[in-house]
């Protein structure tokens, strides 16, 4: 799935591409991967937001979010990570 949105910001334009993957790794568990990239004009990413989700076969979700913008150096740095761990309820 991907999905482009116009966003004018003054004289610059930027575009937000949404891609995201489903999958099932070799333990069995469901993978998703959804990334949210801001582009601009000439095609450049200037930040991202990619958020991972594993739910694991016992139950257990793993939820991963990376906040990344474009520094001076042309290279993307974590501003911010996040990490959630949700466990399974036993059930009696």
């Amino acid at each position: 799935m991907s999905d482009t949105s116009d966003t004018p910001t003054g004289d610059d334009e930027l575009d937000l591409v949404e891609v995201e993957t489903v999958g099932v790794d070799d333990d069995g568990d469901i993978v998703v991967d959804d990334m949210v990239a801001v582009v601009d004009a000439d095609g450049n990413i200037v930040a991202t937001d990619e958020t991972i989700v594993e739910l694991t076969a016992d139950g257990e979700m793993v939820i991963d979010e990376t906040f990344s913008v474009l520094g001076d150096d042309g290279e993307l740095h974590a501003i911010e990570e996040d990490v959630t761990v949700l466990e399974a309820e036993d059930e009696d």
